[in-house]
């Protein structure tokens, strides 16, 4: 009986080893520099701009059969969009919308969005927010999961409604406004 117990040895300690190591991993902290949640609402105008001189938003990739297709499915597009205060595009920057999209819905002109909400001027200059979803340009208003952000916005979750305010050829100005805990 002692041999077996000494065979089970190795074995019962690690098992304890491995028990105190969940305890120490899974100790629960406070994070250091977390303060009470608070709610933003956040108004802007986001301008993507496709055609021109100067372009903010480029397609990187399409599909081969897309050029068969009304819809443009398979196009995926990088931008670096302004985000102003107003509809025009010379009112007032307050950050860029760094990301891209991609056309995904073969019947409909439906994106996936991916982004990332720079803010570079007023209380969030520095701060980003992470915006993720499906945007189905042609409904009325849609609704863009917020899932993370940085600085002022660390910890973030929300949600954006955009609207299309204005569509010039392929240049669109949409209005969002954004809710966000954080």
């Amino acid at each position: 009986m002692a041999k077996r117990f000494l065979l089970l040895l190795p074995l019962l300690s690690s098992i304890l080893l491995l028990a105190v190591s969940v305890t120490a991993y899974s100790t629960t902290t406070p994070y250091q520099g977390y303060k009470p949640e608070k709610f933003t609402h956040l108004h802007f105008y986001f301008h993507d701009v496709i055609t021109g001189d100067k372009p903010t938003a480029i397609k990187v990739a399409e599909a081969r059969r897309t050029n068969s297709l009304n819809v443009n499915f398979g196009v995926i597009m990088i931008a670096d969009d302004p985000l102003t205060e107003g509809p025009d595009p010379s009112s007032k920057e307050v950050g860029r919308a760094q990301g891209m999209y991609a056309s995904t819905a073969m019947k409909d002109i439906v994106f996936t969005m991916v982004f990332n909400y720079v803010f570079t001027a007023g209380e969030f200059n520095g701060s980003t927010i992470a915006v993720y979803g499906r945007n189905d340009i042609f409904s009325k208003v849609r609704e863009l999961p917020i899932i993370g952000g940085t600085g002022a916005f660390r910890f973030a979750r929300g949600y954006a409604l955009p609207k299309t305010y204005k569509i010039v050829g392929l240049d669109a100005v949409v209005e969002y406004n954004v809710f966000i805990w954080h």
